[in-house]
């Protein structure tokens, strides 16, 4: 069974079919809702990073106007722990002991009936601490170190061995800052009980997980919970936990039986909602005298905190990122004070690409070979780990149409040789790859007696266009006009989906669309099958496709009917089929699924007087496989690149080494990247259809922003001659 293939569904650059409810301010963010009734609460949070609560003085607060209750360790009803993910444990349930884990930790609870009066109280709580020293060095001895956590150390062959054989070396050693997410809206949880049903709504990334953590923290069956997230104002990753003020919000509901909403506020933003972990990497790389890689030991150490294991294997990707036979990478894990990681767009690959990247750099000027000419002589054709091909890769074209759009070959290799007046010009490059990853899905696809149709799941779009592109996937599986598919999402009572992360939702869900549509289209094929007044009777129901509608066997579009026609002689107003999906496994398959790769180019300029940064161009070339929608996966690829940017040169969560505090936890102290800090971005796609899945496509939310510091430090390094090694790059270390 088959549908015509449409390139007004697929590929184009469509418009975001939510977009003009985002444009003209009427689509609902989770802090736009609002339930007769409600009060509002307010958090206090820990003012010491360790150490024990002594006592809490909640008098003045309870006293206060319009206070209800002030929720503390003291008298918080205990609840369970939330389930384990494939992101890991769920963060720790608030409010259960005296312990002081991290400064910022909600140590209280303040509900009123105005936002005003709880935040007013709020500030009335006050709590006597027994203050111990927190660790918060990275590299602090005393600090507790996880040693491969999730087993996903590699090793293959004797790196050791070759490294101290190899004709040429390097060592060299790379740090990365902690980064907070910051998306622009302020994450918000309103909850509400009827008996023991509770309804959310929440800012989150994946709304089957919230149902299924909140269902086990309160012991209530999951049909008992519904969370709506019908827009997300950004997440880059803080939207995929449950985290703590979302279980309080849903605990005080409960208690004082009203509901109950939050808004965090933006400094609590900061240790509420996770951030991307800190890490030192140290590289050693060894080679033949003509660039051919011998030999590769990638070790980290990354930041985490007291109770959670958050993990971001820094260094995993360096094992079948190149052809190299001797390889060995390590993650480890340091125990702080701190308030919990959590991923942020790129995880793990934003880091340790930084760090591989650069390094590959280092060699390249050291052996005077060109960049881009040492990437391809180690480009690994087959998964080097196990031999099998790759189920989709274009790197090497990523490579040869970056280098022509951006001019590489008009690149003097000589570090400080090019100059436009007091300006220092650098070109730099980097690859790029985010691996493949999915979690199952589902999907219900419904055609209605006015030929419209619905498709529906509890997934979450969170700006990337998933609303867009899972209508035109459906209406090309259904041979359907654009606007006669409606894509419903956002709903835990929908079939189940993945989070809206990893790069993952796209292909997984879009499998479940392809599925559910093309068991419907059977569907429907069968009615006719047997149907003595329809054209169809006797037409085998696998060999039938559809075009405007009409439903119709393969390549006879003459000879057919509207799904309306077969609803209406078996007398139904509509008929639904549920489709499924799950990861492909590459050995059943024969191949290695590849994920998304790219290649950056970047120019920089820097002032030779005062040090001062400007990227000035980026030309991104990407293998995204099958891209379904032009417009938005271009829009993602310039939207991790302006994130990189930010990465490289301005983002920095500064944390106070003596108190553990965020010392610019505000818009006007974290520095994120603004128009003035962008230049035109060029995005090109290249590459086939993922030969892995159904749909082939691999995702672009992460690789955009993959590369873009290794490209940006490497283009300092030529525009200079100074090799930084530290994020971010601040003109203090050009001085």
């Amino acid at each position: 069974m088959s549908t015509v293939e449409s390139r007004t569904r697929i590929g184009a650059g469509v418009n975001r079919v939510d977009g003009p409810r985002k444009v003209t301010g009427t689509a609902p963010y989770p802090m736009d809702f609002s339930v007769p009734g409600q009060a509002y609460g307010a958090l206090v949070q820990s003012t010491v990073a360790a150490g024990r609560i002594v006592r809490m003085h909640t008098e003045a607060a309870e006293a206060a106007p319009g206070v209800i209750t002030v929720l503390t360790h003291e008298n918080a009803p205990k609840v369970g722990t939330g389930p384990t993910t494939v992101l890991g444990a769920a963060p720790p349930p608030p409010l259960r002991n005296d312990r002081i884990l991290h400064h910022g930790q909600h140590i209280a609870f303040v509900v009123a009936d105005t936002p005003e009066q709880a935040t007013a109280a709020a500030r009335l709580v006050r709590a006597d601490y027994e203050a111990t020293e927190p660790l918060l060095d990275l590299q602090d001895p005393r600090a507790e170190q996880l040693v491969d956590p999730w087993g996903m150390d590699t090793s293959r062959g004797d790196a050791a061995a070759a490294l101290k054989s190899a004709e040429v070396t390097l060592q060299a050693t790379y740090t990365t800052a902690d980064n907070t997410n910051n998306p622009l809206g302020l994450f918000a949880t309103l909850a509400a009980w009827e008996g023991d049903a509770l309804t959310v709504h929440d800012t989150s990334q994946w709304p089957s997980m919230v149902r299924t953590t909140l269902a086990m923290v309160f012991g209530i069956p999951e049909s008992s919970v519904r969370v709506l997230v019908p827009y997300v104002g950004g997440g880059f990753g803080a939207g995929l936990r449950v985290w703590p003020h979302v279980i309080l919000t849903a605990m005080a509901a409960r208690m004082i039986k009203r509901p109950v909403k939050l808004v965090l506020t933006r400094p609590q933003m900061f240790t509420s909602i996770g951030h991307r972990p800190s890490g030192v990497q140290w590289l050693g790389v060894g080679a033949t005298r003509d660039g051919e890689l011998v030999a590769l030991d990638h070790r980290s150490l990354s930041s985490l905190s007291m109770e959670d294991n958050d993990y971001e294997p820094f260094t995993w990707a360096s094992s079948f990122a190149y052809r190299c036979p001797d390889v060995i990478t390590q993650d480890r894990q340091a125990r702080l004070n701190i308030a919990v990681p959590t991923s942020m767009r790129a995880p793990a690959e934003a880091q340790g690409n930084f760090a591989l990247e650069s390094a590959l750099d280092e060699l390249a000027h050291q052996l005077r070979i060109d960049p881009v000419e040492l990437r391809l002589r180690n480009h690994a054709d087959v998964d080097p780990r196990n031999g099998l091909p790759w189920s989709g890769k274009a790197l090497r074209e990523c490579y040869e149409v970056g280098a022509q759009r951006f001019g590489w070959s008009d690149r003097n290799p000589e570090p400080r040789s090019m100059r436009d007046g007091n300006w220092l010009v650098g070109y730099g490059m980097a690859s790029a790859l985010f691996p493949y990853f999915a979690q199952p899905c589902a999907a219900q696809a419904t055609v209605r007696r006015d030929g419209s149709a619905l498709v529906r799941s509890a997934a979450a779009d969170i700006g990337t266009g998933t609303y867009t592109v899972m209508a035109q996937l459906a209406a090309e599986e259904l041979g359907l006009p654009l606007d006669q598919v409606r894509f419903d999402l956002g709903d835990s009572d929908m079939p189940h989906s993945m989070m809206a992360g990893g790069s993952g939702l796209t292909g997984a869900l879009g499998n479940a669309v392809h599925d559910a549509c093309r068991r419907l289209l059977r569907q429907f094929a069968e009615l006719a099958h047997d149907d003595a007044d329809s054209p169809l009777r006797g037409f085998p129901p696998d060999d039938m496709e559809c075009t405007d509608g009409r439903i119709h066997p393969t390549g006879r579009p003459d000879l057919g009917e509207p799904y309306a026609d077969i609803l209406a002689r078996h007398g139904l107003t509509e008929l639904t089929a549920n489709g499924n999906s799950t990861p492909p496994v590459p050995t059943e398959l024969g191949m290695s699924l590849s994920g998304a790769y790219g290649a950056k180019f970047v120019e920089v300029r820097v002032d030779a007087d005062l040090g001062l940064i400007r990227v000035a161009r980026v030309v991104s070339a990407i293998d995204g496989g099958r891209i379904l929608n032009e417009k938005t996966a271009r829009s993602q690829i310039i939207g991790g690149t302006v994130g990189g940017i930010g990465m490289t040169l301005l983002e920095d969560t500064a944390t106070d080494p003596r108190t553990g505090r965020i010392a610019n936890g505000t818009f006007a102290d974290y520095l994120v990247a603004v128009n003035s800090d962008i230049p035109d971005l060029d995005v090109v796609f290249v590459g086939e259809p993922d030969r892995g899945t159904a749909t082939g496509t691999k995702g672009v939310g992460e690789v955009g922003l993959v590369g873009i510091a290794a490209a940006i430090a490497n283009a300092v390094h030529h525009a200079t001659g100074k090799r930084i090694r530290d994020l971010p790059i601040t003109l203090d270390a050009l001085l």
